[in-house]
């Protein structure tokens, strides 16, 4: 995680194991639920890392796949 309102969740590293509508949790030394309105995260996938504002990953995920979005990740 590259920025969040909670400081004590900056450079959270692991793996997303679930989502909420509002929440990520995060495998790490244990399990981080993790707020995704304030937060900017950085996602990796083999050589590709992408960053992502938390605020338009908010909604039940499968919801999201239908709707478009105006702004690009």
């Amino acid at each position: 995680m590259l920025n969040d309102s909670n400081p004590s969740n900056i450079n959270i590293r692991g793996k997303v194991v679930d989502e909420t509508k509002n929440t990520l949790i995060i495998q790490s030394t244990g399990l981080k639920r993790v707020a995704k309105k304030n937060a900017t995260f950085k996602f990796s996938l083999d050589d590709v890392t992408v960053k992502v504002e938390g605020k338009t990953l908010i909604g039940r995920p499968e919801d999201r796949v239908k709707k478009q979005n105006k702004k690009k990740w």
